[in-house]
């Protein structure tokens, strides 16, 4: 069974800083791209980074560019994100997900990635 679980998450004053963990089992994890995705209350679930496994390229959307760091350890079967200069809008419940479609990050499309976590929530107070 393929398993991601989501850590890291809490409460964090705006300008602070969150690592947030995405521990995989189940599946041969340096075989995919993996994504971290966020649904804030009342919105679309967007993806918003994502390392590459064919190259170790990655991608950020423009809102997180230059703030989210992603990196993985195969070796662990983990993908992290690092956050900082935190925003209250960067509130949301963040999920990682494996891409089954393609090893190659650029533009997240949300179908492509399946075996969601559950989520870890991060609240960022003004």
């Amino acid at each position: 069974e393929v398993q991601f679980v989501e850590s890291g998450g809490g409460l964090v004053q705006a300008g602070g800083s969150l690592r947030l963990s995405c521990a995989a089992s189940g599946l041969t994890f340096g075989d995919y791209a993996i994504g971290w995705f966020r649904q804030a209350a009342g919105k679309e679930r967007e993806g918003i980074s994502c390392h590459s496994s064919s190259d170790g390229s990655t991608y950020y959307v423009d809102s997180v560019k230059g703030r989210f760091t992603i990196s993985r350890d195969n070796a662990k079967n983990t993908v992290y994100l690092q956050m900082d200069s935190l925003k209250p809008e960067d509130t949301a419940v963040y999920f990682c997900a494996a891409n089954t479609m393609r090893r190659r990050c650029d533009v997240m499309r949300k179908y492509e990635y399946d075996y969601w976590g559950q989520g870890t929530p991060v609240t960022v107070s003004s």
